[in-house]
């Protein structure tokens, strides 16, 4: 399970598919600086990890004025993850906010949760200072009620806005209509201050950043060993070594290779994503706003517009790495399920993702030893809490900030392996039964 990634497609001699590498991966140009590996080498605070969370803690330290810093990644920058999501920019965490305000009290949910919020902005804010071409658009998420239930959506807008102090504008069935031409949604509700963008170009621009500053990004430079040397750590990275006062490790579902207290915390689950082919004639008339959405069922799609008239089009978690004709296949007939005008549309890219899922679908973050940190746990929503957390990480590190105290509750637990894939997978299932029971339209 924890080797899902995009894979070669066998057909027969003339046959058209679907490329198995990610849209953002063979549409970005890497122009990262190679780094040459020395030996030796020592620095302040090394983090383990070139996706969103270890680039926002390293981007983060430097705007505090640390440059005594080294990135290490085992791929290539935003190879995990973050270079392979659905784009989405917007509050909260994987864990519902019901069940945040019911475990932490409204006082504390309200100041986690806007921690979220607050990232969003500073997302925007360092696309723009730094100039990363990475699609940002701060365009809106939709969330679409599949249920028919606008006392259920009213009630969760009446939530937010009472315990979270955060506003989405709620969308009557009409107007709604009018902006996604499809028979499958009711009312909605607008997330506006949310947005989306393409994270693979965007986890190169904060690499990119990070080394015009001075800090070092090694990618293809894998961790095989952490180990305390009498107050500092050493590693083993790609066969050299590095001596650090502080090690932070942002690792989530694809860490394979490090035996770190964080890795027997995460379950890596998968999800899937398609790119359509270019639909300049139908995909304008059909969603005419440039929102990112997804619906209010616990398996959800999620879909968003794409430059050049493609649509990005996601859903479903899964322990199964299967073929990506496989994926197409599913992901074609969820498409048609919402937009059925686009029943032949064919797919140009299929690919999968390993999200790192904790127990307590929260991130984790915290020292399991003195100077030894780790942050990990985003599950399926985590491009704005990698940002929050990470810069709660750089200011509890230069700073001696304690709010990141805030998540002492999700402490790194065990998920039993096998076992606890096997019981994700059971609970997915379960609730998409729940799901098509409740459907109005089945």
């Amino acid at each position: 399970m924890e080797n899902i990634v995009s894979v070669s497609i066998k057909t027969a001699p003339g046959a058209q598919t679907a490329s198995a590498e990610s849209w953002y991966r063979a549409s970005a140009i890497n122009s990262l600086p190679v780094t040459t590996v020395r030996e030796n080498v020592q620095c302040r605070v090394c983090v383990v990890g070139g996706g969103f969370a270890g680039l926002a803690t390293a981007v983060g330290l430097q705007e505090r004025g640390f440059n005594d810093v080294l990135v290490v990644e085992a791929g290539e920058v935003g190879h995990g993850a973050s270079g392979r999501n659905g784009g989405f920019i917007f509050g909260g965490y994987s864990l519902s906010p019901q069940a945040l305000v019911k475990q932490q009290g409204e006082a504390r949910a309200r100041e986690m949760y806007q921690l979220t919020t607050a990232a969003v902005g500073l997302i925007e804010q360092r696309v723009k200072a730094y100039a990363i071409d990475c699609q940002h658009r701060a365009a809106g998420v939709m969330l679409a009620d599949w249920f028919n239930r606008p006392d259920l959506l009213q009630q969760k807008q009446r939530f937010m806005q009472q315990k979270l102090a955060t506003s989405w504008e709620f969308y009557p069935r009409s107007e709604l209509r009018r902006q996604l031409d499809s028979e499958r949604y009711y009312d909605g509700l607008l997330e506006r201050e949310a947005a989306h963008f393409n994270p693979l170009q965007y986890a190169q621009g904060l690499a990119a950043k990070l080394q015009r500053g001075g800090v070092e990004v090694w990618q293809n430079s894998p961790v095989t060993e952490i180990k305390a040397k009498g107050n500092k750590w050493q590693l083993a990275v790609a066969g050299v070594h590095v001596e650090t006062e502080i090690v932070v490790l942002a690792c989530g579902g694809y860490q394979k290779i490090l035996r770190a207290p964080p890795r027997s915390a995460i379950l890596p689950i998968a999800t899937y994503i398609m790119v359509t082919e270019a639909l300049p004639e139908s995909l304008p008339e059909l969603i005419s706003q440039p929102w990112a959405v997804y619906d209010t069922r616990f398996a959800f799609d999620y879909y968003r517009p794409l430059p050049g008239q493609r649509l990005l089009w996601g859903g479903r978690i899964s322990i199964r790495d299967p073929q990506p004709q496989i994926i197409e296949a599913m992901l074609r007939r969820d498409l048609a399920r919402v937009f059925p005008q686009l029943t032949e549309v064919k797919a140009d890219y299929v690919w999968s993702g390993l999200m790192g899922y904790s127990r307590q679908q929260m991130p984790m973050i915290g020292q399991s030893k003195p100077g030894l940190w780790h942050l990990t746990g985003f599950g399926g929503h985590g491009v704005a809490p990698t940002t929050a957390v990470g810069e709660l990480l750089a200011a509890a590190i230069s700073e001696g900030d304690q709010r990141y105290r805030w998540f002492d509750h999700y402490a790194l637990k065990p998920v039993f392996g096998h076992l606890g894939l096997l019981a994700a997978q059971l609970n997915y299932w379960q609730y998409a039964l729940r799901d098509w029971w409740r459907d109005p339209q089945k």
